[in-house]
């Protein structure tokens, strides 16, 4: 009957009868067949019973096969003189054994037993196709094991691999698949991976048979040392006597891990337990395999210079850490900007700078508290999650501030000086999400800028200046958005003339507003200074400049009939723009509207802080035609010292003095000051902000020239205004009673 061992090779021991049967008719007094392996394991028998003296005399005679390779078997006789011929099968190219076949026969009648070379001799040619079945089907397992192995090492490759499109930056969990697929494919005791440069040790232990917790800590260093040096996997079945590694009772296969410029990043190391199977030259290519496509998604998750985490790995890092953390436990944010690395690079030269950047990012990943996620998310920019209340983190960044004062990169003789500016902001799991709290972070973080720098400043919510940052912040977001879709508008507003001489041409203002996502007006106070604060000023500039003139071109005729002059705004930044002036003289001379009904305005401080350029591009205006207006004077003095070297038309007094004019007598008499000094200069005066008749009728008394403000007329689109300019014109509230002159004929 069959006697099957294990599943795996049951075939080549099942459906030997036909072999036995050949035996039988060659040799009538055979009375029992049975097949043991090399190792004197039954495989398969023709009799009902194995008898135990049967099973210990072929465990001797195999042991005697191993150290007589030339013999082909040997007779024994059992109990009952029953003679038992043993026959050894060896494979053709290596003489090691394959099988014992066991062979009893009945005693003669006479007692005399038939030596073995005479049976071996009748025998022989069953025995050899025995032989050659055994061996076909023992290669043919060979061959299905192998091709198990191959399907076993697809499927931990595909395993892997199926992680690609799993989540963005989700790199932790990849690699944890390589460490647990690689334990229970590879049957290991332990996988690990370590990237010293990255901070980064992960490793997987089997369930069934872990290995020895201090395992890792007793060979890292050597498998390290050893990664450095050798590019191919290593294999240690044996450890040889006094190696560096000790005395282990395990066997090691390591493979280097390396970045796409071939340099040795750390290791990926496989363990087994000293009784197990010896790792193989399969393995080890697999083991290759898997060590390439970890070395590829730490590149793709981590930041090459620092070692830290890149953003889009931190950003599903943090979602992961966010999300398993308790409800009501916090969490803080830290935002990390490096100091003015700008002046590094340009005095010391970039490599100065990425050293610098080098040991600051390896300050900060060895002071991480545990559970932390930290990444480089711009070129001098760092974010932080960090478990833990925000004074906690608040307290972490001071030291890093602390720290980083006494770091120094090193360029010949001269040192540069490590600085942090740091913003810390509480993340309340379920209360605000991530994004939310690294803005507030840093807006924090620019606060501890204007206030000296290489600090730590938290965010709070009733620090106005913080607050101010953070919602400039949100708002330039929006006006980003507001600019490329188009959700700005303009409006005008009146200027009236306070006497009726001829030279006193009624003017409107064009003012901006934006419309937000929800449809609503906004106003320039709620985001010029996020404009401002994040450098959107030349591109809002161009814009309103664009389309002022492009809605004023229509109305050409009638504006040049009315004499009406339109009061467009440029900001300082564009003066900084080295291409702002030629383009503004360019889109004046080709819009067709006469000069003399455009105004520009400059604020004073804008004026002042940029005096050359200003004044340059102040000539070429005037020099075309164009009004020139100075608004918000009365704000900076210095402006009275270089007021008769700029080709100014207009000044616009500060609001802040005309709102106070009748309780305050120093507004009056400042108020009264400029128009006098207009005067004296030819230049028309605006008063701003005049919100009351009695305002406007007392700066009219002072000699202002035109009036602004609420009680003059509230801005209003400026589309509206060209549809009907005589009309609003005819309704503006004027002193004098002058009529609107009626448009020249065929002007509509």
């Amino acid at each position: 009957m069959p006697v099957p061992a294990d599943n795996a090779r049951a075939d080549r021991w099942a459906s030997l009868e036909p072999y036995a049967q050949l035996v039988r008719s060659l040799l009538p007094r055979a009375s029992g067949i049975a097949v043991f392996d090399s190792a004197a394991n039954l495989r398969w028998s023709n009799d009902t019973a194995v008898w135990p003296d049967l099973v210990h005399a072929v465990e001797q005679s195999a042991a005697e096969a191993s150290a007589d390779s030339a013999a082909p078997g040997q007779l024994r006789v059992l109990e009952g003189n029953v003679p038992l011929y043993l026959c050894w099968l060896r494979d053709d190219t290596t003489q090691q054994l394959l099988a014992v076949i066991a062979i009893q026969c009945r005693a003669s009648s006479d007692g005399e037993q038939r030596s073995f070379s005479f049976v071996h001799a009748l025998i022989r040619p069953a025995l050899e196709c025995l032989r050659r079945e055994l061996l076909a089907r023992h290669s043919l397992d060979l061959l299905t094991e192998n091709l198990s192995a191959r399907d076993r090492d697809l499927e931990l490759v595909l395993a892997v691999s199926s992680r690609d499109g799993a989540r963005p930056g989700d790199d932790a969990s990849a690699l944890r698949v390589i460490l647990e697929n690689s334990v229970e494919h590879l049957g290991c005791a332990l996988a690990a991976l370590l990237v010293p440069d990255k901070s980064l040790v992960l490793f997987r232990m089997s369930r069934e048979q872990p290995a020895d917790g201090r395992l890792l800590a007793q060979t890292h260093r050597h498998l390290l040392s050893l990664g450095q040096v050798r590019r191919e996997p290593l294999i240690m079945n044996r450890l040889a006597q006094g190696s560096a590694f000790g005395t282990l009772p395990y066997k090691i296969l390591s493979c280097s891990l390396r970045n796409a410029a071939g340099r040795p990043i750390g290791i990926f190391a496989l363990y087994r337990h000293e009784a197990a199977a010896d790792f193989n030259d399969r393995e080890a290519r697999l083991a290759e395999v898997l060590a390439r496509k970890a070395s590829m998604i730490i590149e793709s998750s981590y930041d090459a210079m620092t070692g830290l985490l890149n953003r889009q790995a931190f950003e599903q890092r943090a979602a992961d850490l966010i999300a398993g953390a308790a409800a009501g436990k916090p969490l803080a944010v830290l935002y990390v900007d490096v100091d003015q690395l700008h002046l590094v690079n340009e005095n010391f030269g970039m490599h100065v700078g990425d050293l610098m950047l080098s040991m600051l990012a390896d300050m900060m990943r060895r002071r991480l508290p545990p559970a932390a996620v930290a990444a480089r998310i711009s070129g001098d920019r760092f974010a932080v999650v960090v478990p833990g209340p925000l004074e906690a983190a608040l307290e972490l960044a001071t030291s890093w501030c602390e720290t980083a004062a006494q770091l120094a990169a090193v360029q010949g003789d001269e040192r540069s000086r490590a600085s942090l500016s740091i913003g810390v902001a509480e993340l309340v799991p379920g209360d605000v999400g991530l994004t939310h709290t690294l803005a507030a972070a840093e807006t924090a973080c620019k606060a501890a800028k204007d206030r000296g720098r290489n600090r730590a400043e938290a965010y709070q919510a009733a620090d106005e200046s913080v607050v101010r940052r953070f919602t400039d912040i949100t708002i330039a977001a929006s006006l980003r958005a507001a600019v490329a879709d188009d959700r700005l508008r303009l409006d005008a507003q009146f200027i009236q003339p306070l006497d009726a001489a001829p030279s006193r041409p009624p003017h409107f203002e064009v003012l901006l507003r934006m419309i937000d996502d929800e449809g609503r007006t906004l106003g320039p106070d709620r985001f010029l200074s996020a404009a401002n604060r994040y450098q959107l000023m030349p591109t809002i500039d161009r814009w309103v400049i664009e389309r002022a003139l492009g809605m004023l071109r229509p109305h050409a005729g009638l504006i040049d009939a009315t004499g009406a002059v339109f009061a467009i705004n440029f900001s300082g930044q564009s003066l900084n723009d080295a291409e702002f002036a030629d383009e503004l003289i360019a889109r004046i001379e080709a819009s067709g509207i006469g000069p003399q009904h455009l105004c520009f305005e400059l604020t004073e401080s804008a004026t002042i802080a940029n005096l050359a350029r200003a004044e340059l591009l102040m000539r070429r205006l005037r020099k075309l035609g164009c009004g020139v207006a100075l608004d918000d004077f009365g704000t900076g003095l210095s402006s009275l010292a270089y007021l008769r070297q700029l080709p100014v038309s207009m000044l616009k007094i500060d609001g802040s003095f005309v709102r106070d004019i009748l309780r305050d007598a120093r507004s009056e008499s400042l108020v009264q000051a400029i128009a006098q000094l207009a005067r004296s200069m030819q230049m028309v005066t605006v008063a701003e902000y005049v919100e009351t008749d009695a305002i406007r009728e007392r700066i009219a008394a002072l000699g202002v020239d035109y009036a602004q403000g609420f009680s003059i007329g509230r801005p209003v689109p400026l589309a509206d205004v060209l549809a009907d300019l005589q009309g609003v014109l005819a309704r503006a509230p004027r002193i004098f009673p002058d009529p609107v002159p009626p448009p020249a004929p065929g002007l509509h």
